[in-house]
């Protein structure tokens, strides 16, 4: 697809398509439609932004994607200064470093070829046989041959740790229930008088930080495939797991996995492995054990790429990878469930 000029058209739709299906409500506070729950809300003015303005100009916009060293190297990305994360703000003098790990150029079969190849012609913005190159935002612009980041400048060009030119999907299951004391009651949170959810999150080998466990979405596989697959895998340890036990544990999966469930949202993530030429780009989805049941016959046990794994009572405190807080603090104001002891946050959602 020729490169056109999209900065403009990118900002308005992220933004709708962000939070096309999430509404907030919260005790003691009207609940607030989708249509006019502010994205600027929650991503510019509250927390670690990730998407800049069609100028580049909000503050302290695309933060992890522009940090140093990068993941699992030594490599400095150029500095970029937040009015100039935009690629609509001129800077002639742009000069970012080139680099793509070797675990990426060596060819495995979850990444792509170098652009540069001749047999590699990808079909950026489309469907590529089974490899999803849409981005979940839009349109993203090629500009020599390469796409552009859309959420703006990071410093760095080539795909770093990731496999896929363009758009890197991935699918985070946020596994949820409600706290609850020895007699199963429900616990409140004294001071916002609202009960507290918990979350399972896993420690990341790669980093040592906590997440959301979740994983890259394989070819032609369902995000609901990736998501239950992921969660096993991290989560329960699955891939260690005996015939007999697998047979259990996807009985069990298969109850946690067909409720109903809240897409909390599809689009880009501010994460560290980003670069000028490939970003991450996710599906947060939430399933809610109501009752504890289906979780109380499932043993947490840490697998894959997960260190540990545990219960984590959500909360305003919560310091996760990437942009997992974010999702994580809108799965609260959908549950309705405490965020902070600050009650006037918890009403204005910022």
């Amino acid at each position: 697809m020729a490169a056109r000029s999209l900065g403009k058209a990118f900002a308005t739709v992220s933004l709708s398509v962000a939070l096309a299906s999430v509404t907030v409500g919260s005790s003691g506070c009207r609940s607030i439609p989708a249509h006019r729950n502010s994205f600027l809300s929650h991503w510019f003015h509250h927390n670690s932004n990730i998407m800049s303005d069609s100028n580049g100009a909000k503050e302290n916009s695309h933060n992890k994607a522009r940090t140093s060293p990068y993941p699992g190297s030594k490599v400095e990305r150029s500095q970029v200064p937040n009015e100039k994360v935009g690629w609509l703000v001129e800077w002639q003098d742009y000069n970012p470093v080139e680099y793509t790990a070797l675990s990426v150029l060596a060819g495995p079969r979850w990444a792509d070829p170098q652009i540069s190849e001749s047999t590699f012609s990808p079909k950026f913005n489309e469907k590529d046989g089974h490899v999803e190159r849409k981005s979940q935002n839009g349109l993203y612009e090629i500009e020599n041959g390469r796409p552009r980041n859309p959420a703006g400048r990071t410093g760095l060009v080539g795909r770093g740790l990731l496999g896929r030119w363009g758009p890197n999907h991935a699918a985070d299951p946020i596994i949820t229930r409600w706290k609850r004391d020895s007699s199963g009651n429900k616990i409140t949170q004294p001071v916002s008088g609202k009960h507290i959810l918990q979350f399972v999150a896993i420690k990341r080998k790669d980093c040592g930080e906590w997440a959301i466990p979740g994983g890259m979405v394989d070819p032609g596989e369902k995000i609901s495939a990736t998501l239950k697959r992921e969660f096993g895998e991290e989560a329960l340890n699955s891939l260690q797991k005996s015939s007999a036990e697998k047979r259990e544990l996807e009985e069990q999966l298969h109850k946690l996995f067909s409720q109903e469930h809240l897409v909390i949202y599809k689009g880009y993530v501010d994460d560290p492995r980003n670069t000028d030429n490939a970003w991450m780009e996710t599906e947060a989805v939430n399933y809610h054990d109501e009752t504890g049941e289906i979780m109380d016959n499932l043993a947490l046990e840490a697998g894959d790429d997960a260190g540990k794994v545990k219960w984590v009572d959500i909360s305003d405190k919560l310091k996760l990878y990437a942009s997992h807080s974010q999702f994580i603090r809108l799965v609260a104001e959908k549950r309705d469930a405490h965020w902070s002891e600050d009650s006037e946050a918890d009403c204005r959602g910022s």
